[in-house]
């Protein structure tokens, strides 16, 4: 039977219905193999498979390559948990940029996450695991990406079906985010990808809770930090510096265009300048820009601060624009507080101890600072709020700073400790040396 025929009956046979059979000839509109799965290539990359190797060959896959530091952070940080001794195929939307990023301390290959399906067939028949790490992968996209609402999750649901019912490959999905799902077939894309996969861990409890609303077991879902709370205070800031004595409060301020509710971004930019001018007025303040994303796509982090600073021009604002989690980790080190939106800016403020007020966005970042207990210090910005709350928020921080500070280091080494259980756990049941 040709390998294409074996691949469609394993999607097939998990029809339900009419609403379940569109969904697979969308899952073929989308796959990833459709130009490729054909018996001469196949039996090609069969001969060049090898058996069980050490160092093991892992397929890794991600967000990478959109020079995003909060991707790029997460790879290293799991590829650092996994083990620096072990070949890894890893999916970039630039690879040389991501195998540069990671060599010499691991030996990373990188391949075009949508432009070179020969190779990642290639790394996904002849691997040993397929891991994905971290990030929100199990989601519907919002309206404002301007993509297809199930284009991820046909993308993976393609890719683990192959990996499970056609190379026999072990499938771990590790410290990922699941959600938001939004419809019946949105839940049953999920469905299909999570039943499947050997280990499920997911970074918060809203994730759990979809998960175990998809049907899965509790017992096959972990729910752990995310992956970069494994991470030192050392890794972003070798050496700390007393903070020097300033006459203005410095701010370092993170904005991300793409929240949950598009009709709320501009009401949320009003009442920021609206606030940060009331904060002004009582003592001055400066704005250290801190962008997560400053290229690949429209309305990047920079791009959009750099547009917010035409509506306080009253307020010193300096541009920075960091390419490093580290030099991020140095920026927010610089400065008294953080105003953020971005989750991985609020993981770094947290294992630096460096209080921070957090804009949230996304339901992911609402369950973090949940999960930090710092929920009195946000706000959501996708629902109606006043300037004046905004303030009074931000001036709750500043007056309590080394308390919160001091909580937020303690709250991460605590997850560090939970992490440094569960990648030993992940070590000794899936990585061999």
């Amino acid at each position: 039977m040709h390998l294409r025929v074996a691949f469609q009956q394993s999607v097939i046979r998990k029809r339900r219905g009419n609403e379940c059979a569109e969904t697979t000839l969308q899952i073929s509109k989308f796959s990833l193999f459709a130009t490729i799965l054909s018996d001469s290539f196949i039996h090609k990359l069969i001969i060049i498979k090898s058996t069980k190797a050490s160092p093991m060959k892992i397929l890794f896959l991600g967000t990478h390559g959109q020079f995003n530091i909060g991707d790029e952070l997460l790879l290293e940080t799991f590829l650092a948990q996994l083990g620096g001794e072990h070949q890894y195929a890893v999916n970039s939307y630039d690879p040389p940029f991501t195998q540069n990023a990671m060599r010499p301390k691991f030996n990373v290959e990188s391949f075009h996450t949508t432009g070179e399906l020969p190779r990642f067939l290639k790394y996904l028949l002849t691997s040993n695991l397929l891991f994905f790490g971290g990030g929100s992968i199990i989601k519907e996209l919002y309206a404002s990406v301007g993509r297809n609402p199930y284009s991820t999750l046909l993308m993976i649901l393609a890719t683990v079906t192959f990996a499970k019912q056609i190379t026999r490959k072990r499938v771990v999905m590790s410290n990922i985010g699941v959600g938001p799902i939004m419809t019946p077939r949105g839940e049953q894309l999920a469905r299909w990808i999570l039943n499947q996969v050997d280990v499920l861990s997911v970074r918060d409890e809203k994730s759990l809770q979809t998960a175990l609303k998809l049907g899965l077991s509790p017992s096959r879902v972990i729910l752990v930090p995310d992956a970069v709370f494994a991470n030192r205070p050392e890794v972003f800031v070798p050496d700390p510096k007393p903070l020097p004595p300033s006459d203005k409060i410095r701010i370092a301020l993170n904005l991300n265009y793409d929240i949950a509710n598009p009709d709320a971004w501009e009401p949320f930019l009003v009442h920021l300048a609206d606030s940060l001018n009331q904060l002004n007025s009582t003592k001055p303040i400066e704005i250290h820009t801190l962008p997560m994303q400053s290229k690949f796509k429209a309305n990047d982090d920079l791009s959009v601060l750099k547009e917010f600073s035409t509506r306080i021009p009253n307020i010193p604002f300096i541009i920075h624009d960091p390419q490093t989690a580290q030099e991020a980790g140095q920026l927010i080190q610089s400065v008294d507080i953080v105003l953020a939106e971005r989750l991985h800016t609020l993981v770094i403020s947290s294992i630096l101890g460096k209080p921070f007020f957090g804009l949230v966005y996304d339901v992911k970042v609402k369950e973090l600072i949940g999960y930090l207990g710092m929920s009195e210090n946000s706000i959501d910005i996708n629902q109606p709020f006043t300037a004046e709350e905004l303030t009074s928020g931000i001036k709750r921080v500043l007056d309590n700073r080394e308390q919160i500070s001091a909580h937020l280091l303690k709250r991460s080494v605590e997850l560090r400790e939970q992490l440094s259980k569960y990648f030993d756990e992940i070590r000794q049941k899936f990585i061999k040396g």
